[in-house]
């Protein structure tokens, strides 16, 4: 896992500065970097050490909120796994004609390898960025390695500069918690499976923030005694926080996870006031009934999932499933596993199972969450190359979904 971000340190001086630069001097200057740095550590009687690089890591920032979290979270990567990493800057505050670039590095040094030095290469653009990325990117690219972008805010997906620049490009990762008008831009987002090129991944950081309420579903029904409760599910009920139908993708990526592993088809879905869904599936010669409410909670971010609910029957045995973020506390004098310890700090950020089969007492279930580290929810995106078929089928599922709503 990388190391948190809190630990790099951003305010380092930089190696190399140019205001009104061109790429090229961008590229004269890395080199001479590199190489007064290999030269250094070879020393006069032995040959400069290769320079290892495992990916080019490019994050496009919006704001300059955007390109702090970029600049840390690139650098943090950095650190554990060889890269180039690049923020590129849009709509940057620069008087010139050209770029304004800095060059940051900081050196690794593993107790049983080479020396590594971690660079950063900082531009700042006049204008939006898709309009630069072709002339910036090809000369930067490190050959025979993957190049991933990691676009901050809301890619300005269906645009042909953007499709232009993935060309050159192994993957894009994005979070759709953070889009602007979300609804739009999901549906957008879904839209480019069919027209990326094949070699070309996506990924979503959302995606990875689902991954504990996806392993806590999946665990339910791993016990083999339990697997044919998959074909029994007629209820599926998801809470998230916020009314708006913006709000509702992350319910909908839980529900098409579900819906395309399980080969559901949509048939209708109708959304009410105050943030009701409800959906009708088609499973076989069943229906399965699909409903999303909102959940009023003040410490909730718009779009938060909060509750995943699923009930059916299967063999005679009714089942029900439930997975709580964060529930509310109950007072337990009985000194019962069920209430946790309130003296730890992190204590907001549980998952809590509920499970009940037949007539059986409930099974409880407690799951300390990881506090969530941007660096390491996108090496996690990273290490699978951004091609996961899995997410692609639940992103066209819900895709449909939202479409419907």
């Amino acid at each position: 896992m990388a190391p948190p971000v809190s630990a790099v340190q951003p305010d380092a001086q930089p190696m190399w500065h140019g205001e009104g630069v061109t790429v090229a001097d961008v590229l004269g200057a890395l080199g001479d970097i590199r190489y007064r740095f290999a030269r250094a550590e070879a020393g006069d009687s032995e040959h400069l050490h290769p320079r290892n690089c495992v990916m080019t890591l490019i994050g496009i920032a919006p704001t300059e909120a955007h390109e702090v979290v970029a600049k840390r979270t690139t650098q943090a990567i950095g650190m554990q796994h060889p890269a180039q990493a690049i923020v590129i800057r849009e709509e940057a505050p620069i008087r010139r004609r050209h770029l304004d670039a800095w060059i940051t590095t900081d050196v690794r040094r593993p107790e049983m390898a080479c020396a590594v030095e971690c660079e950063l290469i900082t531009l700042h653009v006049r204008g939006k960025a898709a309009d630069h990325l072709g002339a910036l990117l090809d000369p930067l690219l490190v050959s025979g390695v993957p190049t991933y972008l990691w676009w901050l805010g809301t890619p300005p997906f269906g645009k042909r500069e953007l499709l232009d620049a993935l060309r050159v490009s192994d993957g894009l990762v994005v979070d759709s918690a953070q889009f602007d008008e979300p609804y739009r831009t999901f549906r957008r987002m879904a839209s480019m499976l069919k027209v990326a090129h094949h070699r070309m991944g996506l990924a979503d950081l959302q995606w990875s923030r689902l991954r504990p309420w996806r392993e806590s579903i999946a665990q339910f029904f791993t016990p083999g005694d339990r697997r044919a409760f998959l074909g029994g599910i007629s209820e599926l009920g998801v809470d998230y926080a916020g009314d708006g139908r913006g709000n509702r993708i992350a319910a909908s990526l839980i529900t098409g996870w579900i819906a395309s592993a399980l080969g559901w088809k949509l048939r209708r879905a109708t959304a009410g006031a105050g943030g009701v869904v409800a959906a009708m599936y088609q499973a076989g010669g069943r229906s399965v009934e699909v409903n999303f409410r909102s959940v009023p909670q003040n410490d909730r971010v718009p779009g938060e999932v909060s509750a995943v609910r699923i009930a059916g029957a299967a063999g005679g045995t009714t089942f029900r499933l439930s997975v709580m973020h964060d529930p509310p506390r109950p007072r337990d004098t009985s000194g019962s596993s069920y209430e946790w310890d309130r003296r730890r700090g992190d204590t907001e950020r549980v998952l809590l199972t509920l499970i009940e089969i037949g007539g059986g007492e409930p099974l409880r279930h407690l799951q300390q969450l990881e506090p969530e580290d941007e660096a390491a929810l996108l090496v996690e995106l990273l290490s699978t190359g951004t091609h996961d078929e899995v997410y692609n089928r639940s992103l066209a599922a819900a895709s449909d979904l939202v479409e419907s709503i």
